[in-house]
């Protein structure tokens, strides 16, 4: 289990750093495999190339080679991710997430180019982010297999395409050397029954140790055990999400007293009504509010 980590901000708006290392460190003592640095959870479009910098640089020191750090390079300019491939210094870092290019609705063969362009850019794994919901395009299977066979370094998929079939057919035909990763905290169990080898957690922010544990016992083979726990976070899966991500997640991060509930524009804070829903959720699961 990876955690998309989010972007603690202060009642100014500025970045809570500390806020940040603490929650770092609860990640690292309640059992997340990995962190995703940088990535849509962590609100990485409002910040600026200072605070990423600085969230990158601060994340590698704090977690000093203690679990694989996945930074996220995004953008819908292929060049822009290849001059940071290039110019940045990624020291520490152990893969990168690259999502589809968004906006730009880029025909198949460009989303293969794409991610060419970008392979033949780094020495570092490449672990691809299909999410048509927020790029406006979904990237096939077909175009997903022809990438993971083409390229050594691309090592991994996150689909949070939520097409079960899609997914299922990169699974079943892909190479043994390359993951398929779920990007949905609420079908992670059903995808690790069918080949997926985890998840990059949203609700993991909060409850890593569960949710780690709940990934495991799937992978384990271990269905019932894994189903209680799936079951038992079926309804924040829903609240994280319904006022969109992170807005979800810091709500609930908030009301356990790790942070303050604030995003940056143009995302705001869940509904009163969310903010309630998610605080007796918690408080029915025995959570600190």
């Amino acid at each position: 289990m990876g955690v998309a980590l989010i972007t603690p901000f202060k009642e100014d708006e500025s970045v809570d750093y500390e806020a940040l290392m603490r929650l770092i460190d609860f990640q690292l003592q309640n059992g997340t495999d990995f962190l995703c640095v940088l990535g849509t959870t962590a609100e990485t479009p409002t910040l600026t190339n200072e605070e990423r910098r600085k969230i990158k640089e601060l994340a590698v020191q704090r977690v000093n080679g203690r679990i694989p750090i996945l930074l996220g390079i995004s953008s819908n300019c292929t060049q822009t991710v290849v001059n940071t491939l290039k110019d940045e210094d990624l020291t520490g870092v152990d893969a990168v997430l690259v999502a589809v290019p968004y906006y730009n609705k880029p025909s198949q063969e460009g989303i293969y180019q794409h991610y060419k362009a970008i392979a033949n850019a780094t020495k570092l794994p490449v672990v691809l982010y299909n999410v048509p919901g927020r790029t406006g395009v979904n990237m096939t299977a077909e175009t997903t297999l022809r990438i993971a066979r083409d390229f050594e370094n691309v090592i991994a998929i996150k689909e949070a395409s939520g097409n079960i079939t899609q997914m299922d057919d990169i699974i079943k035909n892909k190479p043994e050397r390359f993951d398929v990763i779920s990007g949905d905290d609420g079908i992670t169990f059903p995808l690790i029954t069918l080949g997926a080898v985890g998840v990059i957690s949203v609700i993991g922010n909060a409850f890593p140790r569960e949710f780690s544990r709940m990934t495991r016992l799937a992978l384990a083979g271990d269905y019932a055990n894994a189903l209680a726990i799936h079951h038992r976070f079926t309804e924040l899966f829903k609240l994280l999400f319904v006022d969109g991500n992170p807005a979800g997640v810091k709500a609930m991060l908030s009301a356990m007293g790790f942070i303050k509930n604030k995003l940056r524009l143009p995302l705001v804070p869940t509904r009163i009504t969310t903010f309630e829903k998610i605080r007796q959720i918690l408080e029915e699961l025995n959570i600190k509010c």
